[in-house]
């Protein structure tokens, strides 16, 4: 492993994500290259987690886009502040002001409401980290859209002209994979795919996010959570889960995991009422002996 990918994994680590050479090689390669990078697989496995590490480590601003269906230009891109516009408009007409000059005011940069997309493009103070989260929620047309942002980080309103970025943003989108992100776009990012963590991986990522837990319990919990996962579970449980029971177990002063507690915190972990009901009594005996094993 290159000395800089080292460094890159050690820094993540330090801010509390545990990053194989995988993911450390591939934000570093998108970073230096300046690619954005697109981050595949299950809810809860860490992807969101990387933009937020990255935005950290280079002391710049996080800019989220959270895509869902029906997200059109206007609420990623800008909006004009209609409301102002009025208001100033009932002014300028009491001011005897012409239509060329309330036209030129009222569509200044002034009345603008920048959304995501734009902000990251017009951020003054350095490349800020742009997030977009969950693209695969957002329909074609707008995945045709961003391809046209990201390829060229400029942006055409009408009213003003083209405005094109002073700092090209560092670029990271997310998808769950709940439908198939276009080639096109496939071609424009880096890619990575992050699979649910090792036992010993997750253990690691509970003893630094979760460092009030013993070591004890961090296994116990490890080794039950990778036993649900082998399970044919609609929605399996991922690291944000582990994490949110262990926090839990805490609170309930809990230092090893026992049937009670556990029948009675499955809602940290399980999210599907059908997948409450796959784990029987005889499932979760099976499973709890495999967590408390010695």
């Amino acid at each position: 492993m290159r000395p800089e990918i080292a460094e890159l994994q050690d820094a993540m680590e330090r801010q509390g994500y545990i990053a194989d050479p995988a993911i450390a090689t591939a934000l570093f390669l998108s970073r230096e290259m300046r690619r954005p990078l697109l981050i595949e697989g299950d809810a809860g496995v860490g992807k969101t987690e990387i933009a937020k590490v990255l935005a950290r480590l280079l002391d710049t601003e996080l800019i989220r886009l959270q895509c869902y269906e029906g997200l059109d230009v206007s609420t990623a891109l800008y909006e004009w502040n209609y409301q102002r516009q009025l208001l100033r408009l009932r002014l300028a007409e009491q001011e005897g002001q012409s239509a060329d000059q309330i036209e030129d005011l009222i569509f200044s940069r002034s009345y603008l409401l920048e959304r995501p997309l734009l902000r990251a493009i017009t951020r003054r103070e350095g490349p800020p980290v742009l997030l977009i989260d969950e693209i695969d929620r957002a329909d074609d047309g707008f995945e045709a859209f961003l391809l046209e942002v990201l390829s060229d980080f400029q942006v055409t309103i009408p009213e003003l002209g083209t405005i094109r970025a002073e700092h090209v943003p560092y670029v990271i989108l997310t998808s769950n994979r709940t439908r198939e992100i276009g080639d096109a776009l496939r071609r424009r990012c880096l890619y990575l795919y992050i699979e649910h963590p090792s036992l010993e991986k997750e253990v690691r990522i509970l003893r630094a996010r979760v460092p009030e837990a013993s070591a004890m319990l961090a296994e116990e919990i490890g080794r039950f959570i990778q036993a649900l996962r082998r399970r044919r579970l609609s929605k399996a449980p991922g690291v944000a889960e582990t994490i949110d029971w262990a926090q839990a177990l805490l609170h309930l002063h809990r230092e090893h995991l026992d049937r009670e507690t556990v029948e009675q915190t499955l809602g940290c972990i399980l999210k599907d009422h059908h997948d409450l009901r796959e784990l029987g009594p005889e499932e979760l005996a099976a499973d709890l002996a495999v967590a408390v094993a010695r």
